[in-house]
């Protein structure tokens, strides 16, 4: 058997590659959207990819199966599992529980476990030329790492009602599934640390099902359902906004995008063009330099590896927009944007300086001056990290708007008071204060935020 996990750091989001080397037939699960990476692997190893597989139609990436299978002519392999809500709206191989893919000397079994969402399934694999009993289990994200996935997020992102408490019944049941299966089984999962898909995933790619029944909370509520689905409901990141549009184009027929494309860089007049008409602009420079010098009404999202779950929440699915970046930078940037489907890029400029514009500058304030603005009747602090962070801890007297609601929440703004934003860190205040200017609103960011608060300041943190 051959295996490789393809992982997207970007996303913290994990595909497979899974060869039998004496037939030459290799299976993909779960798939990226930039395809190239296992084509060059299947090229690499002499191999076809003959399989394309899912483990559920998911809320946070495009996959690239249709891409995949455009190129290679390999057959999808899809969950049919769920009910008639939950069914993919494409050519596929429909696959139920106890079903068996077989890949060469490999064999894949189906296995139904709902939960994170209904048509959820996992793949149990055996290599059969060493031995006749299953060795890795493909869960995507029904259990993590020192986690398992959430069951909120068709009702959190995608609007539908009731489905949360119903998901987290049945993912107390597929646990169970999973605890009966052998112990020495390694556990791939969909994602790692750093997924919105879960709370507290852990770091390292893989497990053993013994292991997890040791460490992972999940299997900690034996006989008591009700404090597995409280635990599992409570304190959940806030799902980017574009997970909806993602369970939409994952489940129905969309244009393909077999290739990373590339982008013209914009001449000045071409700029100032679109510009003048609106477009939005996301500025990926690093946020001191942004800081320093920025064009008005842009967006600064640093090109690092949150920028496309960021570019998430910001951008309209049905607005072309420009990035600011240097040209080296435009095929990473691009990547991780088609990850996401966000393929309307108009173009790029590389060069702030010579559009003509008097540059702003991001009023950033220090600790001391921090300090001097609390307690003042005159001044609104904002805590632009999510609702758990906050309610973990946070500055007496803050209110808390995340970055990701935040053009959803301007009508909480007091802009007759001073405004002083911070969150962890700085980049997301640094996302949050250039979008508050971009709606004409004044803001001083205490960019260094909660991290430089709580280790050199002894001032009250309320809980």
């Amino acid at each position: 058997m051959y295996f490789q996990h393809v992982y997207d750091k970007t996303l913290a989001q994990a595909s497979y590659f899974i060869g039998c080397q004496a037939k030459g037939e290799a299976i993909v699960i779960d798939a990226k959207r930039d395809i190239d990476t296992y084509l060059e692997i299947a090229k690499q190893n002499n191999m076809t990819i003959t399989h394309i597989a899912e483990t559920h139609i998911h809320a946070d990436f495009l996959t690239g199966s249709r891409e995949l299978a455009k190129v290679t002519g390999a057959k999808m392999y899809l969950s049919d599992e769920g009910g008639p809500d939950w069914q993919y709206e494409f050519d596929h191989v429909g696959l139920k529980n106890g079903d068996i893919i077989k890949v060469g000397n490999l064999t894949l079994e189906v296995i139904h476990t709902p939960g994170h969402t209904p048509e959820s399934i996992s793949f149990l694999l055996t290599d059969h030329p060493a031995t006749d009993e299953p060795v890795m289990l493909f869960t995507g994200d029904f259990v993590f790492v020192g986690d398992i996935g959430r069951p909120d997020l068709l009702e959190k992102a995608a609007g539908l009602k009731g489905t949360q408490d119903i998901g987290a019944k049945q993912m107390y049941k597929s646990i169970d599934k999973f605890a009966s299966l052998p112990a020495h089984i390694q556990v791939w999962p969909g994602h790692g640390a750093g997924s919105a898909c879960g709370k507290a995933l852990g770091a390292v790619p893989s497990s053993t099902v013994g292991y997890e029944k040791i460490r992972n909370w999940a299997f900690q509520y034996e006989n008591n359902e009700k404090g597995f689905t409280d635990y599992l409901l409570a304190d959940q990141p806030e799902p980017p906004k574009y997970f909806a549009m993602m369970k939409k184009l994952n489940k129905v027929d969309r244009p393909l995008l077999v290739e990373v494309p590339k982008h013209a860089k914009l001449s000045k007049a071409e700029f100032l063009d679109a510009y003048e008409k609106g477009m939005t602009i996301i500025d990926t420079r690093n946020k001191a330099d942004f800081a320093n010098g920025f064009i008005p009404d842009t967006i600064n999202i640093q090109g690092n590896n949150s920028f496309a779950t960021w570019c998430g929440w910001m951008l309209d699915y049905e607005e072309q927009f420009i990035l600011i970046a240097d040209e080296s930078q435009m095929e990473d940037l691009t990547r991780k944007l088609m990850r996401i489907g966000l393929d309307n890029i108009y173009g790029y400029i590389d060069n702030v300086e010579e559009m003509g514009f008097e540059l702003q500058k991001s009023d950033v304030i220090s600790i001391d001056e921090f300090k001097n603005h609390i307690g003042k009747t005159n001044v609104q602090i904002i805590d632009v990290r999510g609702e758990a962070e906050y309610n973990a801890d946070h500055i007496e007297g803050a209110i808390n708007l995340f970055t990701g609601t935040l053009k959803d929440n301007l009508n909480r703004i007091d802009t007759k008071k001073e405004v002083v934003i911070h969150c962890q860190s700085g980049d997301r205040a640094a996302i949050a204060a250039s979008l508050l200017r971009k709606k004409g609103i004044k803001v001083k960011n205490y960019s260094a935020g909660m991290a430089e608060w709580k280790k050199y300041n002894n001032l009250t943190v309320s809980n």
